[in-house]
C-alpha cells in the first residue's frame, strides 16, 4: 500500500521552462515529478531524488551542489478515488512537500514507460495551466512568484 505522504519536484531551467510529463495511465494529464514516500522515516529530500531519477533518468547528485531546493511547503489534498485503491482502507487524505530542481539547458530525459509516455518543457506560466492537478500548478507558480532572479 502506498504511504499518504508525497514530494513534488518542479523540475526547471534557467530561462524559467518548467518540465511536465505525461502519466502513462492516463493520457492528456501532465504533471511534474511526484512520488510517494518509500517508507514512513524515508527523508524527503531522498524521496525527491529517487522520484527524479525514477521518472526522468536526471541524476540529482550528477547535478551542483544545491540544485534540489526544498521549498519547505507542503499542502494537504483529497486523494482523488479512482486513486484511493492503492493506499489502506479508509485512506482518503495526502501530504504533499515540494521541492524545485534546477538542471542544465542540456539536460537530457529518460521517462520511464511504465509511469510516463512523453514529456515537454513549457513557459513556467504555461506549464502551470497545462497542469491536471491544481495543486501542481500553484506550486509552479508560488516557486516563480517567490524565486529572485
Amino acid at each position: 500500500m502506498k504511504i499518504p505522504i508525497s514530494v513534488l519536484v518542479v523540475i526547471y531551467k534557467s530561462n524559467r521552462d518548467v518540465l511536465l510529463i505525461e502519466r502513462a495511465d492516463r493520457p492528456g494529464f501532465w504533471q511534474s515529478v511526484t512520488g510517494s514516500l518509500d517508507a514512513l522515516d524515508e527523508d524527503l529530500a531522498l524521496a525527491a531524488t529517487r522520484e527524479v531519477f525514477e521518472e526522468t533518468g536526471i541524476a540529482v547528485d550528477q547535478l551542483a551542489a544545491g540544485s534540489l531546493r526544498n521549498l519547505h511547503h507542503q499542502i494537504e489534498y483529497e486523494i482523488y478515488p479512482d486513486w484511493r485503491f492503492r493506499y489502506a482502507p479508509g485512506v482518503t487524505r495526502n501530504i504533499e512537500h515540494w521541492f524545485a530542481l534546477e538542471v542544465p539547458e542540456n539536460i537530457q530525459i529518460q521517462l520511464s514507460p511504465r509511469e510516463h509516455v512523453a514529456f515537454q518543457w513549457l513557459p513556467f506560466e504555461e506549464a502551470a495551466k497545462k497542469c491536471f492537478s491544481r495543486s501542481n500548478g500553484d506550486a509552479i507558480l508560488k516557486f516563480f512568484s517567490e524565486k529572485k532572479e
